[in-house]
């Protein structure tokens, strides 16, 4: 590769095109062409979403695009927080349309109407569905594959409960369902809750999930909304409870977006290309025949290594003629392969395969017997070692600063105590270019004085500057 990852900008940019994820040439800037490797890494990742969100009986369902404007701006907090966001389309043929429609941006306007008619009584709730679909968006930043684009492959979840109690429940098992999606990712994460500022438009409260990339900017890679009844009031979405009264129903959304592809790329990767972990790589084994000699022996005992690891794992045998083996060693960690096996004339001989593994670039020998557990096992050290990897160099990344002069000469994430005030965030972002991205979830309060006002406070929160 031309970039080092000492120049992360560039050397991002290089390692999609490079490893053939993303095709950025369509002509409508920030809607990129999905190529099959990007493709296949996409789906394993909806599969991994979609069992787990079967595992806490959610059921899949596919919304249509297009929502009715009337319907859009029912609620005014989320047409305020989205209305410049908006595709619309107001023409069908020749023929203006009567009420334009909006491209989804998410898919609340385009649900709530119809729950109001699937939810009659408590018999109903909890209401619990998914989809995954793409969303629009009309993105005016500079685009960049993955993190800021304008067709966004998305993941979102909604769910309806009789009480507050109970939405709140679903809250945390979204934060149950988020912990054991990311160990399949390797990505480490903070979970923040957002100032009221920067929530969801209509929402309650909202979570975020956010991972910080090499370059010190924090990545937000999930979300979880806690709306209350705000949604269901304005879209008129009851129920009747046991003791015959009524009441609107209380909800929240989840969501993941193909961001999380480029907090992959750009945390796991390095100077040779893409690292993958196992559990979501296309491929998670290749083979390379080392054909220096006795040529029609070597591609024979691959082809058997071939069908007898493709029955347990994701393998490719790769055979192609005219290339050495070297460049197919380059081509496959640009790939990000977790594991490459060689077999060449000595190792059939001695009864041995050689394995490398992509995270440390480390070559080993592993006798044929039982040589599928042993490469499984293999394959589960890959995938911790990268998990705790990458969650060491996110902890470097973030730093206890005390005033505004170290967070401004800091690049990454900045722990502080903070009063909370709009007035003292706000100077923050003036001063730094950074701003304020919540209040931790999971982290005790710590009594000390707002880096800003000197006011004592026993709120922390981090500070960035994020994608």
């Amino acid at each position: 590769m031309e970039h080092s990852k000492s120049d992360f900008n560039e050397w991002y940019n290089e390692i999609i095109e490079e490893a053939g994820l993303v095709d950025k040439r369509y002509p409508v800037k920030g809607m990129n062409v999905w190529l099959p490797y990007g493709w296949a890494i996409a789906r394993n990742i909806d599969e991994i979403i979609r069992k787990l969100m079967f595992s806490s009986s959610h059921q899949e369902v596919c919304f249509p695009l297009l929502i009715p404007k009337d319907q859009f701006a029912k609620e005014e907090e989320h047409i305020e927080g989205f209305g410049k966001e908006v595709f619309w389309v107001d023409r069908g043929g020749d023929t203006p349309l009567d009420i334009p429609l909006a491209l989804r941006p998410t898919s609340e306007t385009a649900m709530y109407p119809i729950f109001s008619l699937w939810i009659r009584t408590h018999a109903d709730l909890p209401l619990k569905i998914f989809q995954i679909v793409n969303v629009f968006r009309y993105e005016t930043k500079q685009t960049r594959a993955f993190i800021r684009v304008r067709e966004i492959h998305f993941f979102e979840a909604h769910t309806c409960h009789e009480s507050f109690e109970d939405a709140e429940k679903q809250i945390r098992e979204d934060l149950d369902i988020w912990e054991k999606f990311c160990e399949k990712m390797a990505l480490p994460y903070m979970l923040n809750v957002r100032p009221d500022w920067d929530k969801f438009a209509g929402a309650y409260y909202s979570i975020a999930a956010d991972t910080i990339m090499p370059s010190g900017r924090p990545l937000q890679i999930g979300t979880m909304h806690q709306y209350k009844q705000n949604f269901s009031k304005a879209y008129n979405i009851m129920f009747t409870r046991e003791d015959g009264t009524r009441d609107y129903v209380y909800q929240t959304t989840f969501g993941i977006s193909e961001r999380i592809i480029g907090a992959i790329v750009g945390i796991h990767g390095d100077d040779r290309g893409l690292i993958l972990p196992p559990e979501i790589a296309p491929i998670q084994i290749v083979i390379v025949p080392i054909v220096t000699e006795e040529k029609e022996l070597v591609l024979r005992e691959a082809k058997k290594l071939y069908e007898e690891i493709s029955k347990v794992f994701r393998s490719k045998l790769d055979d192609r003629e005219n290339y050495t083996p070297g460049y197919k060693f380059y081509d496959w960690e640009l790939k990000g392969v977790p594991l490459r096996i060689e077999i060449g004339p000595k190792d059939i001989k001695n009864n041995i395969i050689t394995v490398s593994r992509r995270d440390t670039l480390k070559r080993s020998t592993v006798e044929r017997d039982n040589y599928i557990e042993k490469i499984g096992m293999i394959l589960n050290e890959i995938q911790e070692n990268m998990r705790k990897r990458a969650k060491e160099k996110m902890l470097d990344l973030i730093k206890d600063s005390k005033n505004l002069d170290e967070i401004k000469g800091h690049e990454g994430v900045d722990k502080i105590s903070w009063c909370g005030s709009v007035d003292c965030a706000k100077k923050i972002e003036e001063y730094t270019g950074k701003w304020i991205l919540g209040i931790p979830l999971n982290e005790k309060n710590e009594h000390g004085k707002c880096l800003v006002c000197g006011k004592e406070t026993d709120m922390v929160c981090f500070v960035g500057k994020s994608y």
